[in-house]
């Protein structure tokens, strides 16, 4: 949630200034120049005083930036920030344009130039709690929970009584795993406040972390109440992200309970509203993903695929002592697919020992693993959408992959083994999505660690140039996380590591592993160490390994810490925190 602008205290001053003139074009001042005034009635004004050509200065500055406040309540984001640039040529002192066009960045998902901007409004002053609280916004989404914490708590410094810096900063605290403080947090805001709907879909996920499903859903569910009755929506709250946020947070309540129908419909409903903000659209991403987990779990299971024993080779990592069973909130759940023998493309001889090598290594350390090897189409899917649907009770989630992966339009797919050469629309509905695994996995509740060993090189690439088809670009190996399309945010405790950087391919190895898997399945026992750490480790002997080419491992930062195996058996449970 956003605070509001200080816009218009900051520019009081201006529009008293210009009062007298614009009274004198059929009040087109007051429509213009107020945050009450409905969207286009206040574009239209500022257009038609605009047109006049009569102002300069600081007079058109104000002008152009409260007609981007019009835009800002459409969720137009790129007006927005266009019509605040040109309002900062006019007059570049201003702290709530700086602001405004910080949060126009920030709802489209660019932070880092959010945080510059937001920055510049602290620096030209006055201290303002709005723009501090909004910074710790772009922090927080850019996962640098730490900074967001310390802006937040500047903002209730300048105004104790502000609901939604304490809600927020409850919210990096849950990120964090510091639940209790988080609760305190939410608790106040809603006290302060009890007809916001935002702190109680907070509530509402910090409820479902502690797995109280029932309370998570009472406090969706008010939240809903509270936005169905009209309650007011700040200015600088993106259009439908109430709604969308309760309905999604209500879903996965649902979900996790086992009421299928009534998820079903929130997800449904949360598709229906139209969003423009970064936020929103990843959860839209969720509902559609836990929509596909729900109608495949509604179908007849086909046969489960062949599935290979788990190999007992020893590993070089020692393992001393057993982990002790985890508790139903502590579980931790693992897919590791290895796909290799491929019909109409190079044959891999490696993915299938990489996979089983991370199985036991995963295994060995308490995880509930599902193994698939060799998996065409149907299995595939059916596969990844058994380890979406057992996510929703899991606190640890793991995704690895060994195989075939292809960058398509800047979107990376998985490979499945009977993958024939058709048309471009045929080829991308045989594959699977990775943007949908990670829709599917998206949520603040859980740690998800997404482990892609495909670095080998684009299948799609081998075929004639026709079967990319007019309009596809197909790219060498996988793409950065950055440039998922799917919209995905992923979770507060999200983490995707590459086998190689971002666009580069590498070997498949010539031993009996990849060199990325091979490196992972010996450090993956390591006790005591944070999974960052370690995937830190896995890529430094990938990088002196001779021979091992572009293969170089990327990892996308999570914000939770989480320690896979502690170092003795009374605290052998998985660590947030």
């Amino acid at each position: 949630m956003r605070r509001t602008t200080a816009a218009a205290v900051i520019f009081i001053f201006m529009a008293a200034s210009t009062s007298s003139s614009l009274a004198q074009n059929q009040q087109l001042g007051p429509l213009c120049t107020s945050e009450t005034t409905p969207a286009d009635k206040q574009i239209d004004a500022c257009n038609k005083i605009i047109a006049l050509k009569v102002f300069s200065g600081p007079k058109l500055a104000a002008i152009y930036f409260w007609r981007a406040v019009g835009y800002n309540k459409k969720g137009d984001y790129n007006r927005v920030i266009l019509d605040v640039t040109e309002a900062l040529k006019l007059q570049a002192d201003q702290t709530a344009m700086y602001n405004l066009r910080g949060s126009a960045y920030y709802d489209k998902g660019e932070y880092d130039i959010a945080i510059a901007d937001f920055t510049d409004a602290i620096r030209l002053g006055p201290p303002s709690s709005t723009v501090f609280h909004n910074r710790g916004n772009a922090y927080r989404s850019k996962r640098d929970f730490t900074r967001a914490i310390a802006d937040y708590s500047e903002a209730i410094r300048l105004e104790p009584q502000s609901p939604f810096s304490f809600q927020n900063r409850g919210s990096a605290k849950q990120a964090l795993g510091d639940l209790e403080g988080a609760l305190d947090d939410i608790n106040t805001a809603i006290r302060l406040n009890p007809q916001l709907p935002s702190p109680l879909i907070n509530r509402a996920m910090l409820w479902r972390a502690k797995d109280d499903y029932d309370r998570a859903i009472a406090d969706t569910t008010e939240a809903l109440r509270l936005v169905q009755g009209g309650v007011p929506v700040p200015v600088m709250t993106p259009p439908g992200s109430w709604q969308v946020s309760s309905r999604v947070n209500r879903g996965l309540a649902y979900e996790a309970k086992g009421d299928f129908d009534r998820a079903k419909t929130d997800f449904t409903a949360a598709l229906t509203t139209k969003v423009a903000d970064a936020g929103s659209i990843a959860n839209q991403a969720t509902a559609k993903a836990r929509l596909a987990v729900i109608a495949a779990t509604a179908m007849p299971a086909p046969a489960p695929p062949p599935v290979a024993a788990t190999t007992t080779a020893p590993s070089p990592v020692a393992t001393p002592t057993k982990p002790e069973p985890a508790k139903r909130n502590e579980r931790r759940i693992a897919l590791v697919i290895g796909n290799g023998a491929y019909t109409s493309f190079t044959k891999l001889p490696n993915p299938r020992n990489d996979a089983r090598a991370v199985a036991k290594s995963l295994r060995d350390i308490g995880f509930e693993v599902t193994e698939g090897y060799d998996l065409d189409r149907g299995a595939l899917r059916t596969t990844v959408n058994g380890f979406l649907r057992s996510a929703t009770g899991a606190k640890v989630a793991v995704f690895y992959y060994a195989g075939h992966g292809a960058q398509i339009d800047g979107r990376n797919f998985l490979v499945p083994v009977d993958l024939q050469p058709e048309s471009p629309q045929n080829v991308l509905a045989s594959m699977t999505d990775v943007d949908t695994i990670l829709a599917g996995l998206d949520d603040q509740v859980r740690t998800n660690i997404v482990i892609l060993d495909a670095c080998r090189n684009n299948p799609m690439a081998e075929q004639p140039a026709p079967t990319a088809g007019r309009g596809i670009k197909l790219g060498n190996g996988l793409a950065a996380p950055s440039a998922l399309a799917g919209g995905a945010m992923f979770g507060a405790g999200t983490l995707i590591a590459f086998a190689t950087a971002p666009g580069q391919v590498a070997l498949d190895g010539e031993g009996g592993n990849s060199p990325f898997s091979g490196a992972l399945s010996r450090h993956l026992g390591t006790p005591g160490i944070e999974v960052q750490q370690m995937l830190t480790h896995v890529r430094a002997e990938v990088v002196r390994r001779p021979g091992t080419g572009r293969c170089r491992g990327r990892i996308r930062r999570c914000s939770a810490k989480c320690i896979l195996w502690a170092r003795s058996r009374s605290a052998s449970r998985y660590d947030r925190g």
